[in-house]
């Protein structure tokens, strides 16, 4: 990719989009000092002041880093909170897909880490989903506990932090899965077979119920 005048739109906001592009196509790699601003001002066709508030931008989210006196450097190729927004905007099979796969090696791992505090979080969740009743927020709401308490579980922080980035995209496979009439929802009897293999230290059943808890849907859009 090679930088292009800006021709319409929000400058500020286009700026940031070339530059945070140009980052991903590596046009300058990680630790690669930046063209200085009066010719990163003239290549994009804006004022410096267009620039440096560009630049602000993206050393904000970690995509660059200045040095006084120095100059700016790439610090890292991807904006994280970037990469989970365009998630978001990805279809739901490939999010169920992705929650399938997180949420299966959460199950393996919480049945060989779980302690009996986590037990009791999982069956308060889960007793508080089925006592929801026709509330279909509050059932959600409790089912998100259930997965949130079996990550927990696993006691490996990476993943911890991995599926509470991505929790709003869970939260969204969760709704559309309990309100789309022609997506199969997991049963109640379905989430209790799951923590009795967690229960049970059983990882690789733990695993596969869990995979299995939203294969059905999955399934379903397969077929659509």
């Amino acid at each position: 990719m090679s930088l292009q005048k800006i021709k319409k739109g929000s400058l500020v906001e286009l700026a940031i989009e070339d530059l945070r592009q140009a980052v991903e196509q590596r046009v300058w790699a990680i630790g690669e000092r930046l063209p200085n601003e009066a010719s990163l001002a003239e290549t994009l066709g804006v004022s410096r002041n267009t620039v440096r508030e560009a630049v602000r931008v993206l050393v904000h989210v970690g995509i660059l880093d200045t040095r006084q006196g120095d100059g700016t450097y790439v610090r890292a190729l991807l904006d994280a909170g970037e990469v989970f927004r365009r998630i978001e905007r990805t279809k739901l099979r490939d999010q169920l897909e992705v929650r399938m796969m997180l949420e299966g090696e959460a199950a393996r791992l919480a049945a060989h880490h779980r302690r009996d505090q986590d037990l009791a979080d999982m069956k308060s969740a889960l007793a508080l989903r089925k006592s929801a009743g026709d509330d279909i927020e509050a059932r959600i709401r409790f089912d998100e506990q259930f997965h949130r308490a079996i990550v927990t579980a696993s006691r490996n922080q990476a993943l911890v932090e991995l599926y509470s980035y991505f929790a709003s995209s869970i939260s969204k496979t969760i709704h559309e899965t309990e309100k789309d009439m022609s997506l199969p929802e997991p049963s109640h009897a379905d989430h209790e077979h799951l923590l009795e293999m967690i229960r049970f230290r059983d990882a690789e059943a733990a695993h596969d119920v869990a995979r299995a808890l939203l294969k059905p849907s999955l399934d379903a859009l397969e077929a659509n």
